[in-house]
């Protein structure tokens, strides 16, 4: 589990009936109870708004301005990349995630103190949280979602060949563009051939760089407006550095009228504190302001050069460009120099150069059907070990005579088509049951019951998750319809995902919360409100207590007690 990311904490304020609560989820298998309406809910509601959930301003507590969701997660280093590749920045080992929405819907995200948007939460949330409810045992019924499980299963030989088979793909698709591009352009080919010569020469002469229109613009409204600029910093200099009435003097003063007197009374320490600290940020901005004063100066040389290279840029692009900004048509530009060989190539081959690519074209083919092959090949494989390894677990929860069944139906390779090849191969996959021996395969969406499908969920995460990346899973109504035995079961699976993961369940089972290593119960004040005192971490006779009354229904029952004790006692 050290190479997992890890659920530290969640801090709520006024979501639904909560008012304000913060849990420390530690390792292993964590349990929501409480009574029904109590808030369980809207804790798993708070971790959907941090991983990038839909915002609902009827969320936020009836007499708040604002609802407050945050997350504070571990990040392992060798995961780090990942979170780059998001375009979050991960800081010494931690992810902080906040999330705000107003009673007008405004949605507000940060990670890290800076702001970010929903759908990078949603990309960062794949890396961070596994999330089941009963949406995700609809999504099971779904094809796309079986073969992804399928090939989250497949690991690593897998990946390295779905790469191979993405890039064939691109580099199929990418010479299929260019033949169908030289074909149209045969006939024509002496005036587009003259086109892009003068379009390589007028680019060659001009040694265009990327970005630079735009650099040549901000320094052309820096040179054309030094004298303001000047009076503008020295203004803010003198305003900052005059003896008598600057700000840094002023501040200073203030600074040492406080600093003996801080000592006579504690409640001085934290305004000279700012105080301090302000005068520092105030010294620093007029060191700055020195610096960019001492930068500026008139140059009515590089300012007409400036304007000349300019207007050059602008003449090229009236000519080669189209209607976009000036900074995007220049980046254009540059993009089609870059290209222009490879075209320029192309069109003087003619049919030759057409009979060439073509030829390539079957080369390529051919590694694309072999990397197609390979991903069948290892997708099949694979199957075989997941069905046997969901049917060892299923049968494990109370379904005994069930059997899980993955079946891979790919196309026809002796007569491919140019629609088989998707973006993940050439495969379909699809997850049967059949509940015995003799019974037929009935597709899992249609053969299982929502008891049924709930275990089949769990039973997938438990095979899939000693070598899936995500840390966290979070299970709600996993123990719909199901009681007894089957929840005892439930509950010890859910114990041996949490050896390799951290898992969170809200359950009003306590058959599965008795596994838990930590056990929060959610209650409501007398006012219908939830605080940060009513929700408490229970252990000890407090937790015998909670399963006793998740048993009976009730509390002080000395049967449901010994219940309780008997069941807290499986885990030993």
């Amino acid at each position: 589990m050290s190479e997992r990311t890890f659920l530290d904490e969640i801090t709520i304020r006024s979501i639904g009936v909560i008012d304000q609560a913060t849990l420390e989820i530690s390792k292993g298998l964590t349990v929501l109870s409480g009574e029904t309406g109590a808030g369980k809910t809207m804790i798993l509601t708070a971790l959907s708004l941090i991983l990038g959930g839909k915002s609902d301003s009827s969320l936020v507590r009836k007499g708040s301005q604002r609802l407050i969701a945050s997350g504070r997660f571990t990040i392992p280093l060798a995961r780090r990349e990942s979170f780059d590749d998001c375009g979050v920045v991960v800081e010494d080992g931690e992810l902080i995630i906040t999330r705000s929405v107003t009673t007008d819907g405004k949605s507000k995200a940060t990670s890290n103190g800076v702001s970010v948007t929903a759908s990078t939460l949603a990309a960062v949330s794949q890396l961070l949280v596994e999330v089941h409810a009963q949406a995700a045992n609809i999504n099971i019924s779904k094809s796309s979602r079986q073969r992804d499980l399928l090939d989250r299963y497949s690991g690593r030989d897998f990946d390295s060949a779905m790469r191979t088979y993405s890039d064939a793909l691109s580099k199929y698709h990418e010479l299929k563009l260019r033949i169908a591009a030289l074909k149209k352009s045969i006939d024509k080919a002496d005036q587009e051939l003259v086109e892009l010569r003068e379009f390589v020469a007028a680019l060659t002469k001009l040694k265009l760089m990327a970005g630079e229109y735009s650099e040549i613009c901000t320094a052309i409204e820096r040179l054309s407006n030094v004298e303001e600029l000047r009076i503008a910093g020295a203004t803010a200099t003198h305003a900052i550095d005059d003896e008598e009435a600057g700000a840094l003097t002023s501040v200073g003063v203030a600074r040492r009228a406080l600093e003996l007197a801080r000592s006579k009374d504690g409640a001085l320490e934290a305004i000279y504190v700012q105080l301090s600290e302000g005068f520092f940020l105030i010294d620093e901005a007029r060191s700055a302001l020195a610096t960019y004063m001492h930068s500026l100066e008139a140059d009515p040389v590089q300012l007409d050069y400036l304007n000349a290279r300019k207007a050059e840029i602008t003449a090229l692009i009236k000519r080669y460009g189209g209607s976009a900004s000036a900074d995007t048509e220049a980046d254009q530009l540059l993009a089609r120099f870059s290209s222009s060989a490879s075209a320029i190539s192309d069109l003087e081959g003619g049919d030759d150069r057409l009979k060439e690519m073509e030829s390539e074209l079957v080369v390529i083919k051919k590694a694309l059907v072999a990397s197609a092959k390979k991903l069948t090949y290892l997708r099949t494989q694979a199957g075989e070990k997941l069905s046997e390894a969901v049917t060892v677990e299923i049968q494990q929860l109370a379904m005994a005579h069930t059997r899980f069944y993955v079946q891979i139906d790919s196309a026809d390779y002796a007569a491919l088509k140019e629609s088989d090849f998707t973006s993940l191969g050439c495969d379909e996959v699809t997850m049967f049951i059949s509940s015995h021996k003799d019974a037929p395969l009935v597709a899992l969406a249609k053969g299982a019951s929502g008891g049924e499908m709930s275990r089949v969920m769990l039973a997938l995460e438990v095979v899939i998750a000693a070598s899936h990346p995500v840390g966290t899973y979070v299970f709600d109504e996993v123990d719909a319809g199901i009681g007894g035995k089957a929840a005892i079961e439930v509950g010890r699976r859910l114990h041996a995902l949490s050896r390799h993961a951290q898992v969170i369940v809200v359950t009003h089972l306590p058959q599965v919360a008795a596994w838990a290593d930590s056990h929060f119960v959610v209650t409501k004040d007398i006012n219908g409100s939830v605080s940060q005192s009513d929700v408490r971490k229970v252990e000890g006779e407090d937790r015998i207590e909670e399963i006793a009354r998740m048993l009976a229904g009730l509390e002080n029952s000395t049967s449901a007690r010994e219940h309780a004790a008997e069941l807290l006692s499986m885990r030993v």
